[in-house]
């Protein structure tokens, strides 16, 4: 696996060469001041620094990109949290009249984490993640960014690799910032299926009709079902995988397939006859549909959510750009036209990115820096553009880049229209 070249001793020698010259800080403003939409956005958002040792510093905030990016270089966080938009400055929440301190708005955000599918992943478990497994963040993100734009009508959604076994959703949309904790709770209620601890068997139940959400997420699972979980997890090749995936199965189908299993070890052909005899008896049943077949697919592929990030306007996430501690990887923005190929172990680690910052410079980019100093103004601002360029971060920031574009033609889009309606009038 690529980068393996990384040594968490050495993060306190990298960090800061990382904020110096490294982190997209003018992209990263933007993002968080959404052209300005209104005056203290900016200044009230906290963000919260973990620094060594578990040092943890929250409510902080900043009035300017320069103040933001001062702060980090003095302070080399290990990990950044981005919360809330408050009522007042986080930084001063302890001089505010006590119960108006509020948070007032933030990003829809959603957390899938390997680790909530350690029930049915075979290959990895706790943050342990492999090529195989990633195959579930890929069917997640199909699932849920299909349903956030075409079930919710939501525009702008920044999809992130949390730099070690997971993937971040933030839906910046202007109504999706403002959404209520009660809506919050509603979005991400339709958005999970499975339900039910450790002690449930049976995590997804399906009644008929089938709604058309989930009927869309099954077209998702049954595309990468067979290869994933058949053949790359084989769920049904030992008796203890076998057991669990008959669980929830009615006694006669069980009954049925124990007779099978025995004549026929082939996994795919386990597979074809659970179905067909799921289907038999769905033909034969007076109850309507029983789909003991898709609720298993389901069961085993469906995104598992970490409601209450979702649920909370007031709840920290990591932030985009933030360096992971124990990978050295960063938490990169993942371009969904090439998402079925995105490789976790890609992703550049924080050693990587800085040791090909100190590679030789080509010829344009020193005569770049002769026009720098002949015009200082700027300068230490296209430097830093130059720099990150230079590195494999470059095609990450450049997603990030598109993202921010598309939210300023959205935005640009809505004034027109406006000021066409102001007209009119």
């Amino acid at each position: 696996m690529a980068n393996e070249d990384y040594n968490p001793a050495c993060l306190p020698d990298l960090l800061p060469l990382y904020y110096r010259r490294l982190f997209p800080f003018p992209q990263y403003y933007r993002w968080l001041s959404y052209g300005g939409v209104s005056k203290n956005y900016f200044q009230n958002r906290e963000f919260c620094f973990t620094l060594k040792d578990d040092i943890y510093v929250r409510y902080q905030s900043f009035s300017t990109q320069n103040e933001l990016e001062k702060e980090m270089q003095k302070m080399v966080p290990y990990k950044i949290d981005i919360g809330a938009v408050y009522s007042h400055r986080p930084s001063q929440h302890n001089t505010v009249k006590s119960g108006t301190f509020q948070a007032l708005e933030k990003e829809l955000v959603f957390d899938i984490d390997m680790t909530d599918y350690d029930d049915v992943r075979r290959c990895c478990s706790a943050a342990d993640i492999c090529s195989k497994c990633w195959t579930l963040m890929t069917i997640a993100i199909h699932i849920l960014d299909r349903a956030l734009r075409e079930d919710f009508g939501f525009h702008h959604l920044l999809w992130v690799y949390s730099g070690r076994r997971g993937v971040h959703c933030w839906v910046c949309d202007d109504a999706a910032r403002k959404l209520s904790v009660a809506a919050r709770s509603a979005v991400a209620e339709y958005l999970s299926l499975v339900k039910g601890g450790e002690d449930t068997v049976r995590k997804v139940v399906l009644s008929d009709p089938i709604h058309p959400f989930i009927k869309y997420s099954l077209s998702v699972v049954e595309r990468y079902f067979p290869q994933y979980a058949i053949v790359e997890q084989d769920i049904l090749g030992s008796k203890e995988s076998v057991d669990k995936v008959l669980a929830p199965l009615p006694e006669d189908i069980k009954k049925d397939l124990t007779t099978f299993f025995q004549k026929v070890k082939n996994p795919m052909e386990r597979w074809e006859e659970l179905c067909t005899l799921v289907e038999h008896k769905k033909s034969s049943s007076k109850k309507g549909g029983q789909y003991f077949d898709k609720e298993i697919m389901l069961q085993y592929c469906y995104p598992r959510l970490d409601v209450n990030v979702s649920k909370g306007v007031n709840h920290l996430l990591k932030s985009p750009f933030s360096v992971h501690p124990k990978t050295g990887r960063i938490s990169v923005p993942i371009d969904l036209k090439e998402l079925d190929t995105f490789d976790p172990f890609e992703v550049p680690t924080i050693s990587l990115i800085c040791e090909e910052l100190e590679k030789p410079r080509t010829d344009e980019v020193e005569d770049e820096d002769m026009k720098d100093k002949e015009n200082e103004q700027d300068a230490g601002e296209r430097r830093r553009i130059r720099d990150y360029k230079r590195t494999s971060l470059a095609k990450y920031v450049k997603v990030f880049d598109n993202f921010l574009e598309a939210m300023t033609r959205s935005r640009k889009g809505e004034m027109l229209k406006k000021s066409d309606l102001q007209k009119d009038f």
